[in-house]
């Protein structure tokens, strides 16, 4: 964990949540979040040498900037669910620090860590359950007053091999019988792109055998014979979500940006290719992800067949090459290239001036 520098003589400052849950487990923290225990920007008016930056009165964060390094302190704070599965209301700022991590989603991030003493604060068995390796919610409404935990829930148990513990599991299993589809699915798909951008076959399986997957569709979906994780890694594909998510083919849930819709709807458009042609031109302009969909959803051995050899093969001469051979353009240049590409499928070494001649003699 990285040292903050703050010289805390109130001892209300305390690093909280995951910083503190991944230096219990051994592992790198890639945010670390400060709570106050009271009001964060009126502590943070009293800090020697603190510039503040930033102020978010509603939710009572602040942000300072102190020896030359960028802090955001939170304050602690009471939430209300007033609709349920959307943003929660601050309903008192500077609460008891108990009171602050019972808003939160498992007991493994609860934990608090003083600043000052660096003594551990534990007010609901979070270190206990890191030790068990459970994942358990603070209270039986949890995944009512918000759905995205059990994608959370997903999460955690990919990144830490933990297993949510049989209450927590009952729960999950009595929200996902019984789903309100009124729920900001804004929040939904960034769990979705942080759990299955993990790329884990593991928890793919998993979210399809227990159901989460009917957070977003309410369409029956079976676990596809393609190991997903597998074909990712062969064709290093960044971003992998959307291609895990893809599967369930109703998406129309989620706020969707025109790319993601783009390799959907590309997907939907690619009817049967037969021939190496069919899947070259099938494939030629469409993601890499509406690819690897296509392998996934309809037929492995074509697109793997485009991936793995067809792509790779490319015409040398071009329309200006025509041109400086003497032939005017014209729109038969697209049936001219499109023949001498059936040619270079079939014969992959034809050198470019083979490409030329045909181009004449086509010509």
């Amino acid at each position: 964990m990285d040292i903050i520098k703050i010289n805390d003589t109130s001892n209300k400052l305390y690093y909280i949540g995951g910083v503190v849950r991944d230096e219990i487990l051994g592992i790198k923290s890639f945010d670390i979040d400060l709570t106050y225990a009271g009001n964060a920007i009126e502590y943070a008016k009293t800090l020697e040498n603190a510039e503040i930056l930033q102020i978010n009165e509603p939710f009572g964060t602040v942000r300072i900037k102190i020896n030359g390094k960028e802090i955001d302190i939170a304050s602690t704070r009471k939430e209300t669910y007033e609709k349920k599965g959307h943003l929660p209301q601050v309903s008192e700022i500077g609460c008891s620090l108990k009171d602050d991590v019972l808003r939160r989603d498992f007991t493994i991030n609860t934990l608090a860590k003083s600043v000052n003493t660096g003594e551990i604060i534990d007010y609901t068995g979070g270190l206990e359950d890191i030790r068990n390796k459970k994942l358990k919610v603070l209270h039986n409404n949890s995944f009512i007053d918000d759905p995205t935990r059990i994608l959370r829930g997903l999460k955690f148990s990919t990144r830490f091999n933990f297993e949510l513990d049989e209450h927590t599991k009952i729960l999950q299993e009595q929200y996902l019988e019984n789903i309100n589809y009124d729920m900001c699915y804004k929040r939904i798909k960034k769990e979705l792109i942080e759990t299955f951008n993990l790329n884990s076959q593991k928890a793919f399986e998993k979210f399809i055998k227990e159901k989460i997957y009917k957070l977003i569709t309410t369409n029956n979906i079976q676990i596809p014979k393609i190991n997903i994780e597998q074909l990712i890694k062969k064709y290093k594909i960044d971003d992998p979500w959307i291609i895990y998510i893809g599967v369930l083919k109703d998406l129309s849930r989620l706020p969707l940006t025109k790319s993601e819709q783009k390799i959907l709807s590309d997907l939907n458009n690619i009817k049967n290719p037969k021939t190496d042609f069919e899947i070259y031109k099938a494939f030629e302009n469409v993601s890499i992800k509406t690819v690897i969909l296509y392998a996934i959803l309809k037929d492995y051995d074509k697109a793997v067949r485009y991936l793995d050899f067809l792509q790779n093969i490319k015409l040398t001469i071009t329309g200006k090459d025509l041109q400086n051979a003497g032939l005017m353009p014209s729109p038969k240049y697209k049936e001219i290239f499109d023949t001498i590409l059936k040619q270079k499928i079939a014969t992959p070494n034809i050198t470019k001036e083979d490409e030329l001649n045909m181009a004449k003699s086509l010509f």
